[in-house]
């Protein structure tokens, strides 16, 4: 059995433990609130964006001037995925969920014969997504430090894979996040950004008839819709990232922090226990000793 000082230091250890996980939690729920609201704030616009989008995809469906943003290269050959993940950890499975269906889609992609690009966001994905796919990842990108994101950081990631589209290094591109559900849910999504995709099985894209008016121009307004359209997609995976990331860590400090006040109870009655064994004999010694005389 350990000494009493031993399980002393270990009380005292468990104790300070206690109070970080507590701490942390409470800063959580503090951020999560915010980053909640500003989730499902921007759910509505970016869904009905989405629906556009495939409404004009199927409108230009096989034009061969229809814009390669909204219609791809017409192959699939090279597939971009983008994980969306948290820079910090201590949020229970919420990164290595989106890391592991990255991995099982890579591998998926990888069987039918495609080659397989990377873009992490997110440096818990990027260090999770390097010990077995290090030579897909092309780059990474970070936001550790900022206090919040921004809709001119999802353009910067909108306009890095509409320039690797133009090379013609990438055929199709796949955002992959945790879309925030409730505190203690996060949903791993699955989003073609690159073309459009389809409409869900049984939705149609028919606009019913309508016609669209371009003015000044087709060309012009579609040049100027689209990226803004991916920056869009590509903000709600973060806004629902950020989101679930607090919920996830919030949910893994309570569970903590109840752990530990456990654990604290359990070396507690050690403690005493032990305590009163040391008392218990040292009285033995005490009466042996006065019979002896």
């Amino acid at each position: 059995m350990p000494s009493l000082k031993a399980l002393r230091t270990r009380i005292n250890s468990v104790k300070s433990t206690q109070k970080i996980t507590s701490a942390m939690k409470m800063v959580a729920a503090s951020k999560l609130r915010r980053a909640q609201q500003q989730a499902e704030a921007a759910r509505p616009y970016a869904e009905r964006m989405e629906r556009m989008l495939r409404a004009l995809a199927a409108s230009v469906a096989g034009s061969p001037t229809a814009p390669q943003l909204l219609v791809g290269t017409g192959s699939d050959k090279v597939a971009l995925l983008i994980p969306v993940t948290a820079d910090r950890g201590l949020a229970g499975a919420f990164n290595t969920q989106v890391a592991r269906a990255t991995r099982n889609l890579a591998r998926k992609l990888e069987s039918e014969g495609k080659t397989v690009k990377i873009l992490a966001v997110g440096r818990k994905g990027r260090d999770y997504l390097r010990r077995e796919l290090a030579s897909r990842i092309v780059g990474d990108v970070s936001y550790a430090g900022k206090k919040r994101i921004e809709f001119a950081d999802a353009q910067d990631i909108g306009v890095r894979v509409t320039q690797m589209l133009a090379a013609g290094e990438i055929d199709t591109a796949t955002l992959v996040y945790n879309r925030f559900h409730s505190v203690i849910s996060q949903i791993v999504t699955e989003q073609q950004i690159i073309p459009a995709p389809p409409p869900p099985e049984g939705e149609s894209a028919d606009t019913g008839g309508a016609q669209y008016d371009f003015e000044p121009d087709e060309e012009t307004i579609l040049a100027k819709l689209l990226p803004q359209a991916l920056a869009i997609q590509v903000y709600r995976s973060l806004l629902e990232s950020a989101a679930g990331e607090h919920g996830a860590r919030m949910t893994a400090m309570d569970n903590a922090t109840r752990n530990a006040g456990d654990m604290i109870k359990r070396l507690s009655l050690n403690y005493n226990r032990a305590r009163q064994a040391n008392i218990t004999k040292e009285l033995i010694e005490i009466i042996s000793g006065a019979e002896a005389v």
